[in-house]
């Protein structure tokens, strides 16, 4: 007997990521998976007397999208804090927190996060001065869009116990003045002194954010995501209970790999966890270790001298992250390892080489590279010969830098963002956001990934354009390469008969319009699990 559709989906172009059907124009859903391909006449005489039926108009329909390096929880929680993403200089960002200050009162901390200070005019890092003068009666802290510096006034630092005796904590730098006085700047894990003493959200207005996070990220035609844990940051146990909590009262509305921190390693040995248990929705995620910083901060570990700087550092010390890797794979859980400057990733390949070759994993699910930002020749080689290793890089993150990496790296800049060469290796590589660092809208991600472009378009041409990739390389590796990475490739990743009903669509064809138009591209439907989440 065959089964009335609950929804069919008409007159679209399918792009189903399937290479026996590549394009198709209909499909039906039953219950929360699709049931069925073809042409319109065919699928619509699936209908039954109750099926909703949908003229696409000729829409883009696409396999959901999923984001496998996003801060999702994070994310969630910046609705508290001032968004610096878009502002456009110095000034602004003064005008910015003084706003704040006067709107909360005295004492209360001001927060924000996003600024980018090598494409202000002033091209000037904030310091505590600054930000006293702004905002003296409130303790302000706030981060530098890659989240690996941070600036706090002299009240944050205060509260915090940071005066010219603290030490820097392991993994941190705080910069100070020719008299020893912190300056307010704080490096890599340094922050995490600051975080401790801002107060924390009750879990009701926690839960609330998320709610609309997941809301928003359906409007970006996201169906799931990696939560990725911060660095030194306690708060992968906090994000796990959350999205319990969401999963028992069915208001879980994306597939989400809960990411533990790698301080986390032997707590989560003893509990007999191993990446990828859990249900459909909810799963256990990476570890997460960091091998360096960035370069917006000088801290990714270079092989050469930054142009302004000096090497960079190893946040943690590579033989400290060779044992943990180890332990961890011997005990089925995966890695993923933040790394940055080309002197971190080829120490990192180097290292995966040696757990592949003396480990006995148990790991269902490779071990990952985060970012792999800047890569050199000798070390793609290495790469290529890797088995159970996945790639996730962040396109969008590629125009915010480019002005940051030519005044750092100069012409060594050509070895950064090498996509298409880290493609050509046959690496599994997902393509993701880094959210809040970057817009976690994927249509942005594919337009950086394939003009290579800020969303200015400059500069003409593209930057180092040999390393753009074509849109459906682009669209694969936010859909089914994460899918057959995560080891849902069997249920997800493309449309097919039989796969949960993750689906959304487009306003215009990314595959027809100038590549330039891309990033304009907005949702206008996303189906979850067979139900309608988001129409635009």
């Amino acid at each position: 007997m065959v089964l009335a559709a609950d929804l069919i989906l008409y007159n679209g172009t399918i792009h189903t990521l399937d290479e026996t059907h590549p394009i198709v124009t209909a499909l039906a859903v039953v219950d929360n998976k699709i049931s069925a391909l073809g042409r319109d006449k065919d699928i619509l005489d699936l209908a039954g007397p109750s099926t909703q039926k949908i003229d696409l108009e000729k829409r883009l329909v696409l396999p959901g999208f999923c984001d496998t390096h996003f801060h999702f929880y994070g994310w969630a929680l910046r609705h508290e804090i001032i968004d610096f993403s878009k502002t456009k200089s110095f000034a602004q960002m003064e005008a910015a927190i003084r706003t704040r200050a006067e709107e909360l009162g005295p004492g209360h901390w001001v927060s924000g996060q996003g600024f980018n200070e090598s494409d202000w005019p002033e091209n000037k890092i904030p310091d505590r001065r600054d930000l006293d003068r702004v905002a003296p009666d409130n303790p302000v802290c706030i981060w530098r869009g890659d989240f690996h510096l941070a600036v706090a006034n002299s009240l944050a630092l205060k509260l915090a116990g940071i005066d010219e005796k603290t030490n820097n904590p392991q993994g941190g730098i705080i910069l100070r003045d020719s008299g020893g006085l912190p300056t307010g700047v704080l490096k890599e894990a340094a922050p995490n002194l600051i975080r401790e003493v801002i107060p924390q959200l009750p879990e009701s207005k926690v839960l609330e954010n998320m709610e609309k996070a997941i809301f928003h990220a359906h409007g970006l035609g996201l169906t799931g995501v990696h939560d990725i844990r911060f660095m030194g940051i306690k708060e992968g146990m906090d994000a796990m209970g959350i999205w319990q909590t969401l999963d028992e009262s069915g208001k879980l509305k994306l597939r989400c790999h809960v990411g533990l921190s790698g301080e986390s390693l032997d707590q989560a040995i003893q509990l007999g966890l191993r990446t990828g248990f859990g249900n459909d929705r909810l799963k256990i995620g990476y570890l997460k270790f960091f091998a360096d910083g960035s370069m917006g901060a000088r801290t990714a570990w270079m092989t050469q001298k930054y142009l302004d700087g000096d090497y960079g550092i190893p946040v943690t010390p590579i033989k400290k992250i060779e044992d943990a890797v180890m332990k961890a794979d011997r005990a089925g859980l995966s890695c993923m390892i933040h790394t940055i400057g080309d002197r971190a990733c080829g120490e990192i390949i180097d290292m995966f080489s040696r757990v592949e070759q003396q480990n006995q994993s148990r790991c269902r699910l490779p071990h990952r590279m985060e970012h792999v930002q800047m890569i050199l020749p000798g070390d793609l080689e290495k790469l290529a010969l890797l088995k159970n290793l996945a790639v996730s890089c962040q396109p969008t993150n590629l125009g915010l830098d480019i002005s940051m990496i030519n005044l750092c790296l100069g012409d060594r800049g050509k070895f950064t963002y090498n996509l298409k060469n880290i493609l050509n290796t046959g690496i599994p590589m997902m393509l993701s956001s880094d959210a809040p660092v970057t817009d976690p809208n994927p249509f942005v991600g594919i337009y950086s990934a394939v003009t290579r472009k800020r969303m200015d378009k400059t500069p003409e041409g593209g930057w180092y354009p040999k390393q753009a990739l074509g849109v459906a390389e682009a669209v694969q590796a936010y859909t089914l390469t994460p899918a057959q990475t995560s080891g849902c490739g069997h249920i997800l990743g493309s449309i097919i008969p039989g796969k949960l009903a993750d689906i959304i669509v487009a306003d215009q064809n990314i595959f027809e319009i100038a590549p330039d138009d891309i990033a304009k591209t907005k949702i206008w439907m996303t189906i979850f699990n067979g139900k309608i989440v988001y129409e635009g």
